[in-house]
């Protein structure tokens, strides 16, 4: 017994090769694609615009911006918190804009440890 298949699917060596090089292609743009978002850089307030942090697409801090008014020796505490949230913050949108990127390539294609 045969399967009838869809037009397309299965059918041979041509479909094949053709598959793999729509997957080497994927893989090409994804590499150009990560390269390019990794050389952006991000620059994200916190505490209502006192900090600035400023990241790249790899997740590496290269600076923070922080208000003169903000520095308070008697209460670094509050200082620390909104560091902290602006880094975390910061990571954040890298995250979000590269899986949003990447998912534009791969169409929202999920299969770790192919690409």
């Amino acid at each position: 017994m045969r399967a009838n298949l869809p037009k397309g699917m299965g059918g041979g060596p041509q479909n094949m090769q053709a598959m793999i090089r729509q997957a080497q292609k994927m893989k090409e743009d994804m590499a150009a694609k990560q390269e390019e978002l990794d050389a952006r850089v991000y620059d994200v307030k916190a505490g209502g615009g006192v900090v600035t942090v400023h990241i790249n697409g790899k997740k590496e801090v290269l600076s923070i911006d922080i208000a003169p008014e903000l520095v308070d020796p008697d209460d670094i505490e509050t200082l620390t918190d909104i560091l902290v949230a602006g880094v975390n913050e910061a990571i954040k949108r890298v995250e979000e804009t590269n899986s949003a990127e990447m998912e534009k390539i791969t169409g929202a294609l999920d299969m770790p440890g192919f690409f």
